[in-house]
């Protein structure tokens, strides 16, 4: 079953993981191509153009400016050297590097341009506002292009879009088989599950069964399978009842050919010997001794009745009746007979017709009333219950006496075991092989009233012989 896991796995992988590495694929295609196409080289060829541009218009500003100073255009402010503590920043490094003249940009914003002049005991410096040139301009559109081009570089923008996208598809592709492991293992249990009790189903334990937790195609399954196993379960119980029942018929009939024409004339000869004995002493020794013959003579001749009752094979004629009337009419009849017991009726609102044969039921019901009316004593209750269950009729008969016993139980239907004083043991084995030949079956249930309870199952409408396999066929119709 890890194959069909396996497989699973696979089949769900390909599914999903398929269009993931598509996605991420597509993805880094579209982002090495977008970073290709940036501006950085044309902002750093930019960049050198205002470069140069600007440099041009400086050294001419810086001509006009020498030109302004040698045709005393300007006046120059002066700084001595005695005061060199307070001169500015910039008059101080011109003094400093050892130049007898040079340029430099001053002011707030950078928009004015100084010549600075040295003399033996002061500095000239000589300065020309520019706010209205396109220099300052240029060299701060110079200065940000720069630190744009600079930036770019300093960052590698592919590792920088690619690892984080390559980490992120990584996350989902893990959490995407940790998913499709959950299903598939989700899936594959109960399939596993099923196999393992079908296995056994098959190695000959019928009592395998599995829990239908699940409400799916599923759960459906498991629920077919349980119906099956009970099925295959209560048909083997059936064949084992119909093979102990078979081996009972052929020791019934032996018995009764073996035994029956010699009862007969013993308990006539002795009846005639007793008859025939002369008045004295020993008279009425021997008319006791006589009735204890006869007595046991009935007795072997009852229990040859009623293995000849095992026997028999009676022709089977199925039609369909109200199983309402037939409970209502059997209970009428023992009430008679039991006048001390109470006997109580709960019958289905509708009357439910079964099709089957009515005098084998007739004995079945009889059998189990009669027995019920035993158990349940003088001042017991005996119920009796008609319901339709599904495409079947239940009728159970309940008693108010004091139950069976577990030992009870597992023995009920088994030949010659009785737990009657009278019993022969062979009651219920005839009416449960009566409910069989009718297509329905007897099994012990709880009771409603403390005592024992009997089932009896008949089919709706069907043709009993459609229940029973053919191996069942074969074990009721065998020779009589």
């Amino acid at each position: 079953m890890n194959r069909l896991r396996n497989r699973l796995l696979l089949a769900f992988l390909l599914a999903a993981l398929g269009p993931l590495v598509i996605s991420l694929w597509v993805t880094s295609a579209l982002l090495e191509r977008s970073l290709s196409l940036n501006s950085t080289r044309e902002i750093d060829s930019l960049s050198q153009a205002l470069r140069a541009t600007g440099r041009e218009l400086y050294q001419q500003a810086c001509e006009n400016l020498r030109a302004s100073v040698a045709a005393g255009g300007l006046r120059p402010e002066r700084f001595p050297i005695s005061g060199r503590g307070s001169w500015p920043t910039d008059v101080a490094a011109f003094h400093e590097s050892g130049r007898a003249d040079g340029f430099a940009l001053g002011g707030p914003k950078g928009d004015q341009l100084e010549f600075l002049v040295r003399r033996e005991s002061e500095v000239l410096r000589y300065t020309r506002n520019m706010a209205g040139s396109q220099l300052p301009r240029l060299a701060g559109m110079y200065t940000n292009a720069w630190d744009r081009v600079e930036e770019t570089r300093t960052r590698d923008l592919r590792s920088g879009f690619l690892y984080p996208l390559l980490l992120i598809g990584a996350a989902g592709g893990v959490l995407t088989i940790v998913v499709l492991v959950f299903f598939a293992h989700r899936i594959s249990k109960p399939v596993h599950q099923l196999t393992q009790a079908l296995e056994r189903l098959a190695a000959g334990d019928l009592s395998v069964r599995v829990a239908p937790r699940r409400m799916d195609e599923i759960g459906a399954a498991f629920e077919a399978f349980n119906r099956m196993a009970d099925q295959l379960e209560h048909s083997r119980e059936r064949l084992i009842l119909l093979t102990r029942l078979s081996s009972w018929q052929a020791l019934g009939r032996k018995m009764a050919h073996e035994v029956k024409n010699s009862l007969t004339p013993i308990r006539l000869t002795v009846e005639e010997m007793a008859a025939r004995q002369p008045a004295g002493p020993d008279r009425q020794f021997f008319e006791q001794a006589a009735g204890i013959i006869v007595e046991e003579v009935n007795r072997l001749e009852k229990r040859v009745r009623a293995f000849s009752d095992l026997a028999a094979e009676p022709p089977v004629h199925f039609s369909g009746f109200d199983v309402n009337a037939v409970l209502e009419e059997r209970t009428s009849f023992l009430r008679a007979a039991h006048p001390e017991v109470l006997y109580s009726l709960r019958l289905a609102s509708h009357a439910p017709a079964v099709r089957a044969d009515e005098d084998l039921v007739r004995g079945v019901l009889t059998n189990l009333l009669e027995n019920a009316a035993e158990a349940a004593g003088p001042g017991g209750v005996v119920l009796g219950i008609t319901a339709v269950h599904g495409d079947s009729v239940r009728v159970e008969v309940h008693d108010s006496g004091p139950g069976l016993s577990l030992h009870a139980r597992e023995t009920l239907f088994e030949p010659t075991i009785s737990f009657k004083k009278a019993g022969m043991g062979l009651g219920l084995s005839i009416a449960r092989k009566s409910a069989l030949l009718s297509g329905g079956d007897i099994e012990c249930i709880q009771g409603e009233l403390g005592g024992a309870a009997f089932r009896l199952t008949l089919r709706l409408g069907s043709v009993p012989a459609a229940q029973l396999s053919e191996t069942e066929t074969a074990w009721v119709q065998s020779e009589s």
